[in-house]
């Protein structure tokens, strides 16, 4: 399905960006086209005013002059004196030329009375410009004057072919073609693997929802398995072991029943419809009340339990309590778990002040089995778990990353290092923006203010989704 659309979506970028492209282009051929043309006609206009001035200006019209202006400017000068043409033009007996300038002359008459000007007038002088295509296809400019002294009338016909022109035309369109060309290939490379990168994550993400379905059947299965054999061994048991069946039942029951809630704080999670009410939070007094929590269970597995906190009172942190409390279960829980007996674990609570950005930091130590380099990012990921705690039936993998989304969503980090001397430590970090320094709590309204700005922050009754 995803190669359909990675196709599908290269399709659309490639084709969507070369037809622009295209486009544009040939806008700009227009345009340049369009330009050369008329600074090429402007140019002969200009030419054909200074050669009609100097033509008048001459008392005598030599040969040479004639073939100079020919040679140098690549003109065709055809002229006539009352209508019989000068030895310089009889001297031309290329017929296609003369058939060329027979079809200038009519398609001059055709235009020039258009103009509604009497070519008949001898009085008249005049000269104009036109463009002009020969039945052969050739273009040229033309350019047709009559000047008028006493009883003598001078006609003059000049062609200028517009080879070289469209010689020009031509090279600027082949190569616009291949450049064209060249961009049409790396857009669609471009997008082929651009679109890839960009459903990359969606891809990713499938994955893992697949994943994650897959895990969580399997961990549904057994405790089911357990309750139904337990269902139907109640049938031929005797009461004494019915006790045992039942709270095999229950127990399983239960298992399932936290499994499910997780997973349903997780697809909150994915929803971004996390649930999180800040208000007011004494981290020091929250960590102590947890410390009372799992210290029964740290002295049943003979391990170490220690706190620190510091001296000085911390401010309150405007957090989620419960979710607080949450993320130091999970931690503890996982510590105590993986810590073998004689272990130690520390908690810990401070405020960093490093570069002027104030920071709480929860760190949990254990000194237990530690986790490899390779696994410290894999263990925030959902159901993942190492080898080593697969026998850990009360593990489903989904604590961690229910920390990891907590943290997340009260604008924190959470990473896990290694303990010197082995075991790991996870930092959980709070930035202090999401703090209140300097709070103002109306027990009566039963809402925190701020001192400074004066307007009131999230609550209990103000969900922060």
């Amino acid at each position: 399905m995803f190669r359909k659309v990675h196709y599908r979506l290269t399709l659309l970028c490639a084709g969507t960006t070369i037809a622009i492209l295209l486009v544009m282009s040939l806008i700009y051929l227009y345009v340049s086209e369009t330009g050369l043309s008329q600074s090429q006609f402007l140019s002969f206009q200009h030419a054909m005013d200074n050669f009609v001035h100097n033509f008048k200006q001459q008392n005598v019209i030599t040969h040479e002059w004639l073939s100079h202006m020919e040679a140098n400017n690549s003109y065709w000068i055809r002229i006539t004196d009352n209508g019989v043409p000068l030895l310089f033009n009889q001297r031309k007996l290329d017929q296609n030329r003369l058939a060329v300038e027979e079809e200038a002359l009519a398609c001059f008459s055709a235009s020039f009375s258009v103009e509604n000007t009497d070519p008949s007038d001898e009085d008249t002088d005049y000269h104009l410009e036109f463009p002009f295509t020969a039945s052969t296809g050739a273009d040229y400019y033309a350019c047709v004057a009559r000047i008028s002294q006493e009883q003598q009338h001078t006609e003059i016909l000049v062609l200028y072919p517009l080879q070289e022109l469209n010689a020009k035309i031509k090279s600027q369109r082949l190569h616009f073609a291949l450049i064209d060309l060249a961009a049409v290939f790396l857009l669609s490379l471009f997008s082929f693997f651009f679109t890839k990168k960009l459903l990359a994550p969606i891809e990713q993400n499938r994955k893992e929802q697949i994943q994650f379905v897959a895990a969580a059947s399997h961990e549904l299965r057994t405790p089911l398995a357990v309750i139904l054999s337990s269902v139907s061994a109640i049938k031929k048991a005797s009461p004494e072991e019915e006790e045992n069946f039942l709270s095999t039942i229950d127990s399983e029951g239960r298992r399932m029943s936290r499994l499910i809630n997780d997973m349903l704080l997780l697809s909150q999670a994915d929803a971004r419809a996390f649930p999180i009410r800040l208000q007011p939070v004494e981290c020091d007094t929250l960590l102590l009340n947890s410390f009372e929590s799992f210290e029964p269970m740290a002295k049943e597995k003979n391990i170490s339990f220690a706190i620190s906190l510091p001296q000085a009172a911390l401010p309150p942190c405007l957090c989620d309590a419960e979710r607080f409390r949450q993320v130091i279960a999970i931690l503890l829980h996982n510590a105590i778990s993986y810590t073998p007996s004689g272990g130690s674990i520390s908690m810990a609570l401070s405020l960093d002040t490093v570069k002027k950005s104030e920071t709480f930091v929860l760190s949990v130590i254990d000194n237990g089995i530690g986790i490899p380099d390779e696994e410290k990012e894999k263990i925030f990921q959902r159901f993942y778990r190492s080898d080593r705690s697969r026998s850990i039936k009360d593990h489903f993998g989904l604590g961690l990353p229910i920390a990891s989304e907590i943290v997340r969503s009260l604008g924190g980090t959470i990473h896990v290092a290694d303990t010197p001397g082995g075991g790991s430590t996870f930092l959980v970090c709070l930035p202090f923006r999401f703090c209140s320094k300097a709070p103002m709590f109306d027990n009566h309204k039963g809402i925190c203010y701020n001192k400074n700005t004066k307007k009131a922050l999230p609550t209990d009754d103000q969900p922060l989704d």
